[in-house]
Formats: structure tokens, sequence, C-alpha cells
């Protein structure tokens, strides 16, 4: 049986990313909700979802460790940034007044109003992005297997990743701008939308992952 750590990092429900998960691992996996750094170590695969503000999620990880718990298991391990646990990949946030993020991947986070402002696109769009939205698959990718290109997700955000390096990017979807919704390298593959609130494709995408071996 497999193991899945789901981060607990004191944010949000994440009893529907536990069901989720559940119910594609069909009784192949385990799911743990844990913030214990020595129970993401034990894990076989990680799941780091959330919503909130970068500062609160940062200061959680480091206050409890769990920042170089994930470090450790994003270096080998199969891995899944939801949400803000994509966002926390990144070097850097604009979240907060400027948040310092764990540098696993390069790149910042930007706020969708300060695009806005600086780029007007028409119509002016409301911040939060919530809803619906497409995501262009930009690469091939194990995890996308099943999934139609242009499939529709959930999206609840009011800051965006910008990579530094555009090879990270697995997905882009458009809302005023177009951004990079997916990013991906080796055993990791991050995505801003919900998956586990996205229906068909949604579970697809949960599918994939609890299958996934972390090779691209």
């Amino acid at each position: 049986m497999s193991f899945i750590a789901v981060i607990d990092y004191g944010m949000g429900n994440l009893r529907s990313v536990v069901k989720a998960l559940e119910y594609v691992s069909e009784g192949r996996a385990q799911v743990t909700v844990t913030g214990d750094p020595d129970a993401v170590q034990a894990s076989e695969r990680i799941v780091f979802p959330g919503q909130g503000a970068a500062g609160n999620c940062m200061h959680f990880l480091r206050q409890n460790g769990l920042d170089e718990a994930l470090r450790e298991a994003a270096a080998s391990k199969p891995f899944l940034g939801l949400c803000m646990g994509m966002q926390a990949l990144v070097d850097f946030s604009e979240e907060n007044g400027g948040t310092e993020c764990m540098g696993l991947l390069p790149g910042r986070v930007s706020y969708f109003v300060d695009t806005f402002a600086s780029s007007e696109p028409t119509p002016r769009l409301k911040v939060p992005h919530m809803g619906w939205n497409q995501v262009a698959q930009t690469r091939a990718h194990p995890l996308w297997r099943g999934i139609a290109d242009n499939s529709r997700f959930y999206f609840v955000h009011s800051y965006y990743v910008v990579p530094e390096d555009a090879e990270l990017t697995a997905g882009v979807t458009e809302y005023g701008i177009p951004f990079a919704s997916v990013i991906a390298r080796d055993n990791i593959f991050a995505m801003q939308c919900h998956p586990e609130k996205s229906a068909s494709a949604g579970l697809a995408l949960l599918g994939n992952f609890v299958r996934w071996n972390g090779t691209a």
C-alpha cells in the first residue's frame, strides 16, 4: 500500500482533497493529513495543498520544521503542489508586503491587480480569479494522461506564479493575461487550480498522481 501525506499547515479544509485521493486510489493508498515532519519523511507521495496568505503559510512551515521536510521530499518523491502549495515552491511572493518562499523552483508570485493596472486588460476582470477556466497543456506530462487539452479546472486565487524558466511551464490559463497555471520539473508537479473540485478532469489528474513514479 502506498502512503500519501497531505500537508496541513493550519489553513483550509483539507477534507475534499483527502476524499478525492481516497476515491481515485481505490483502496491502494493510505492518505494521511499531517503537519509532522517525520510523517512527511515516512510517506511515499506528498500532496501540498492550501489556501490563505503566503506569509502565514511560510511562517507555519518554518516554525514547525515542515519547510526542510518538504525540501527533502521534493528532492526525490512524487510531489503535487496545489494552489498555495504551488506558490510556496518558488522564490518569492509579492503577498503580505513580500514573502520569501521555499525556492525549490525559480520564479516569483505576482498580484493580478497590479498586473491588470499596468496591462489594462479589456474588460477589467475581477480579482480573485474565481470559477472554472481552461488549462492549455504546453507540454506532455504523465499527469496529463487521459485529460483533454483545454479541459476546465476550478480556480480561486488573487496571485499567480511567474516562472523564471519558461521550460517549467506545463499548463497555461488566460485571465486577462496568459499565466502559468501549471509548472513541473522532474518529480514535482504543481497547479494553481483545485483538482479536488474540478470534476472528472481533476479526479483523472489525481488518479494519475497516485500511480505516478515521479519521472517525467
